[in-house]
């Protein structure tokens, strides 16, 4: 089944409970600061792994403990719960490893 893209109450009620996010251009958005390159890069690969299962890639940009990340499914043209289901994973992740999304 296709994912189906969110209404904008929807969206502002979900990004509420994810500090850090933000939409900006039609996407899910946030910045991710780690101690640490190998941080960073533990955090990408858990966040690929899941984004594989999910079938749902990020767009994303790293430079050494920085990482950014936009969200955003391409097939419905705008924000589903694969969005926010990635960017909660995203967040589990991070939180280990010494960062928060902001």
């Amino acid at each position: 089944m296709r994912a189906q893209k969110l209404d904008d109450a929807t969206i502002s009620a979900r990004l509420a409970a994810l500090p850090g996010w933000s939409l900006r251009d039609g996407k899910l958005r946030c910045v991710y600061r780690f101690a640490d390159f190998s941080a960073a890069f533990a955090f990408m690969t858990r966040s690929a792994l899941r984004a594989e299962q999910l079938d749902h890639h990020p767009e994303w940009f790293n430079v050494y403990n920085r990482v950014e990340i936009a969200l955003i499914t391409h097939d419905a043209h705008g924000i589903t719960a694969l969005d926010f289901t990635l960017a909660e994973a995203m967040d589990g992740f991070a939180r280990p490893l010494g960062s928060t999304a902001g």
